[in-house]
């Protein structure tokens, strides 16, 4: 049997997938298009560590061009470290070249507090800096003109047209009170992690009670999970990889992530996510460590087949 909502899933977009030569490039894109997987997603960093970093929204639009039957996600971009208004010209540009595509994924940060330092913002304004931007980036994104006074902006009349058509969809990332509500403020959605099935359906509701209070006629629908998992047909042998992934991108063990990091066979990995769209999850961002990453494209649409069907 099958879902009886629409369950999206898509892969994260490897380095190279837009990197390197084009005829690799266009080779992976064409097979996750293929495969039938629903978007890519992509990280967004300035300086994470050790100085590694992508900008969420360059690589949104070299994968737009690259594979124009996907969607393009980003998740999660850093907004504080960034103005709004410029901000809003990219997102507008991008939707004007490739409308439709783009899902536009926000969240605080907050695993590297350096990262942010060095970007001239204060680690423990990001939440204030980041509700700033939103509002701002909301009202650019109509079209009309927006003023605003606050904290860290002041603007008089910005304008930014066209509009993106259709809109972008603006998704809040984070697991704390104050992302649920900024979620219920001023999201479409919400992009959960590090979070069991029980806890998604406590947040879910939780973003339902902001949004009553935030006078939001309806609360926001569009809600994914954001995850790792490792893909092998011996489990010892995925557990490895993907913890040795993991520990290397967060410099924290393994173990802290592990009951929320699946890994196994595709059809384990299915079963774990499960309980997770019956919770209310209907967008899944799948970041799979495998031996190749045409087997982790293989693999998470292998996942998505399994979801959408049921079974």
């Amino acid at each position: 049997m099958k879902n009886s909502q629409a369950v999206h899933v898509g892969t994260l977009t490897h380095a190279e997938m837009l990197t390197g030569p084009h005829a690799r490039r266009r080779s992976l894109l064409a097979r996750a298009e293929d495969a039938g997987l629903d978007h890519l997603f992509m990280a967004d960093h300035v300086s994470f560590h050790t100085g590694l970093g992508m900008d969420g929204l360059i690589q949104a639009a070299t994968a737009a061009a690259l594979a124009p039957g996907l969607r393009v996600y980003v998740g999660v971009y850093l907004l504080a470290l960034r103005h709004p208004v410029p901000v809003a010209r990219q997102i507008a540009s991008l939707a004007e070249s490739a409308p439709g595509q783009l899902i536009l994924g926000v969240g605080v940060g907050g695993e590297d507090r350096h990262e942010i330092e060095v970007c001239g913002v204060d680690p423990t304004s990001r939440g204030r800096r980041t509700d700033e931007c939103l509002e701002i980036l909301r009202g650019l994104l109509s079209g009309k003109p927006t003023s605003f006074s606050g904290e860290f902006f002041t603007l008089e009349d910005a304008l930014i047209v066209p509009a993106p058509t259709p809109p972008v969809p603006v998704v809040i990332g984070g697991r704390a009170d104050a992302a649920l509500g900024r979620a219920a403020r001023w999201g479409d959605g919400w992009l959960g992690i590090w979070s069991s099935p029980r806890r998604y359906a406590e947040a879910l509701e939780r973003i339902r009670d902001f949004a009553r209070e935030a006078g939001r006629p309806q609360a926001p629908s569009r809600n994914g999970l954001q995850l790792w998992v490792g893909i092998d047909e011996q489990k010892d042998r995925a557990r490895e990889r993907l913890s040795k992934a993991m520990t290397a991108v967060y410099r924290i063990p393994y173990e802290r992530f592990e009951k929320y990091s699946p890994y196994g066979t595709p059809a384990e990995i299915a079963d774990f996510l499960a309980p997770y769209v019956e919770a209310g999850c209907r967008e899944f961002n799948v970041m799979a460590v495998a031996e190749s990453t045409e087997k982790e494209i293989d693999a998470v649409a292998e996942i998505r087949r399994r979801l959408v069907e049921g079974r």
